[in-house]
């Protein structure tokens, strides 16, 4: 069989998660609930935090650039997925290909850097409680999250360039909902050894490096927690960072352990499962996670919807006298 050039043809059809007709409405409604929850709860974790001067802290000013990044992550890959839906067309250019892929490897890098971010923050506040606020100065965070965006970004970049230089068959269907890296990779018709060499030296490197990072982080994080002497000086030591931690487990539970297992097996409905666990329920469960037990976020979020609440009758009768 000849093989076909990328610039032979324009296009590729995404699978989805199910080609039955009568689960299409099914699926349509459940995600559109999951984005539209995502992208709510996140934007009201930003808005309480910019609105509450209390929260101007480093930990807060992290846990808003994530939500920022959680909307953008799911963003990437379900509205694509629920248009194809809608317009009952599987298509996608293969422009609109590389960009997916592009923003989705550079959100899911920020996702990584981030995580490893606010687990140094909270090293730095349960081990170093009194310097926190010197290490942790604003310079230093705006810092930690240029250098998360930019390395995210050159990661993408790489990945994205590395798929230019492979070849497909034409009118290829990729068993996904989006445009997923390693299901290009397999899915090319020419030689792909240099491009899992650079997806697994990135995935190492990122992932693998960040997880690590991580791990060291709480690992001296819970050896102080040993060594305070009261039960309730631990609890409250360990109540900072139980969110967090909680989050990195969801994150690193799906995306690494679930999905390098579903690579192993070669089974793509494996790989989609993975690929909604990590990139549409984590976002979405997020904001849940950081509030439910939060005061200070549940305070802020009291006092922000109070004053939309006054700001509404407000307007209402600026409108009447105009």
């Amino acid at each position: 069989m000849e093989l076909g050039n990328i610039t032979g043809f324009s296009e590729f059809l995404l699978l989805g998660l199910s080609e039955e007709p009568e689960l299409q409405p099914i699926i349509f409604g459940l995600f559109l609930s999951m984005y539209l929850i995502t992208v709510f709860g996140n934007l009201l974790i930003i808005l309480a935090i910019s609105s509450d001067s209390h929260l101007h802290t480093p930990m807060y000013f992290f846990l808003s650039n994530l939500s920022l990044v959680d909307i953008c992550f799911t963003s990437t890959t379900v509205p694509k997925m629920l248009w194809n839906i809608q317009t009952q067309s599987k298509a996608i250019t293969y422009g609109g290909c590389i960009t997916q892929l592009h923003f989705f490897a550079v959100f899911a890098g920020l996702e990584t850097s981030l995580l490893t971010v606010m687990a140094y923050d909270r090293y730095v506040a349960i081990c170093h409680p009194l310097h926190y606020m010197v290490i942790m100065n604003p310079r230093l965070c705006g810092l930690l999250v240029l250098v998360s965006w930019i390395m995210s970004a050159l990661h993408s970049l790489l990945q994205c360039l590395m798929v230019l230089r492979l070849s497909f068959y034409p009118d290829l269907g990729i068993p996904h909902f989006f445009c997923e890296l390693n299901q290009m990779v397999q899915l090319a018709s020419s030689d792909t050894f240099l491009n899992n060499m650079v997806m697994y030296f990135g995935a190492g490197l990122l992932g693998g490096g960040s997880f690590v990072c991580i791990l060291y982080s709480y690992s001296k994080i819970v050896a102080s927690i040993c060594g305070i002497p009261s039960a309730q000086g631990k609890y409250k030591a360990f109540s900072t960072c139980a969110s967090h931690l909680l989050v990195v487990s969801l994150f690193y539970g799906t995306s690494l352990v679930v999905y390098l297992s579903s690579a192993v097996t070669q089974s793509s409905h494996s790989s989609i499962a993975a690929s909604v666990m990590y990139t549409v329920l984590t976002p979405m469960l997020n904001p849940f996670i950081y509030s439910l037990r939060n005061k200070d976020i549940n305070r802020a979020l009291k006092r922000f919807y109070g004053m939309a609440v006054m700001k509404g009758p407000l307007v209402l009768g600026l409108k009447k006298w105009t």
